[in-house]
């Protein structure tokens, strides 16, 4: 790549980026902390649903020593709704990691950073050239698809050498949003708008009539339809929840009883079994209602039943694994995204029932 060309764009660029970059609170601030959180949410997660939790997480948890003091669990409900629960307990780990071997200062060393749990190439340079002001790239999906189009590199090693070499050594932070900004909003996967964008004159893929056909998104499986019942356990105005194992998927969490259904089990049959281990007699249960939602390549259908112990009963509960909680209560425990959407099912339906 010419040095004339890599000049072009990266004036271009920093000039559009100026001019059109969108409000976004972690955009305020020089704070490496506070960068790390979002960059660590911002992975496989819109920016419309972290803008909230970002805020959220940062009142709660201001900073690295507070993060590295707070509890598993207090961490986990901040991250409650947003996907990924691994990303957080990462986020505990390196917070923990930063006190012990770096005198509690996130590392400004781009080694340093990698070793860390839940660091991976991405956030290390979003971190070196946004928060540190060092020159290195920073190259998540959005800037991935620019770079290909861009560039047309001949595979991802290439792809990273261009990258490294537009990437200025003044403002490479602000360089390295507005290659991400530009994906997130003109030279989009499906409908680039080739006209609006600041650097088209420069780019492959437009040249050859190919701004489609450049990119494709490596694919992490095949999607997976699924059903997976959900069993709300009702009780004096109080519901049950049990707590998920450490690990697999969702480790950690707190859930509405239920699992994924094999082929071979109703759902009736499914939940007969994950109630079990209560030893109780319900009544006949109820189906409230359905939704949909979608886990990595997963797509759920969750069909929702509300089984209520008659008044007197005394339920002995079998181990700290389960918990009986008021619904209002349920926004203060670590619970997964199906656990909320029941809720909300169970509210609407006490609410047709009044």
């Amino acid at each position: 790549m010419a040095l004339q060309k890599s000049l072009a764009i990266r004036r271009k660029l920093l000039r559009w980026y100026g001019k059109h970059r969108r409000d976004l609170p972690w955009r305020k601030t020089n704070d490496p902390y506070a960068i790390w959180i979002a960059e660590t949410m911002l992975q496989q997660t819109q920016v419309s649903t972290v803008k909230p939790y970002y805020e959220r997480f940062l009142r709660e948890l201001p900073n690295l020593h507070a993060l590295h003091r707070a509890r598993l669990r207090k961490v986990l409900t901040l991250w409650s709704g947003l996907g990924y629960y691994r990303r957080a307990e990462n986020l505990k780990k390196s917070a923990s990691e930063i006190v012990r071997k770096h005198r509690g200062e996130i590392p400004k060393d781009y080694n340093a950073l990698l070793a860390l749990p839940g660091i991976g190439d991405y956030t290390a340079g979003a971190l070196m050239s946004i928060a540190f002001q060092k020159p290195y790239p920073a190259i998540d999906g959005n800037a991935r698809r620019v770079l290909h189009r861009l560039l047309s590199p001949k595979n991802d090693k290439e792809l990273r050498r261009f990258a490294a070499l537009l990437v200025p050594p003044t403002s490479p932070g602000y360089f390295n949003q507005g290659l991400m900004e530009l994906g997130a909003t003109i030279c989009t996967a499906k409908n680039p708008d080739c006209p609006r964008c600041p650097i088209a004159p420069h780019c492959a893929a437009r040249a050859n009539g190919k701004q489609i056909e450049s990119f494709r998104t490596a694919k992490s499986g095949l999607t997976k339809d699924i059903y997976w019942p959900l069993a709300i356990v009702r009780h004096e105005k109080k519901v049950l929840l049990r707590q998920r194992t450490r690990n697999g998927l969702l480790a950690g969490l707190w859930e509405f009883p239920g699992g994924e259904q094999p082929s071979f089990q109703s759902s009736r049959d499914l939940l007969a079994s994950e109630l079990a281990e209560l030893n109780a007699r319900f009544r006949p249960e109820r189906r409230i209602g359905a939704f949909r939602h979608s886990i990595s390549n997963r797509k759920i259908r969750s069909l929702v039943f509300l089984f209520d112990l008659p008044k007197r009963t005394k339920l002995r509960l079998p181990n700290r694994r389960w918990r009986w909680l008021s619904v209002s209560s349920i926004a203060d425990f670590p619970v997964s995204s199906m656990t909320f959407k029941a809720a909300q099912i169970l509210a609407h339906h006490e609410k047709s029932s009044d």
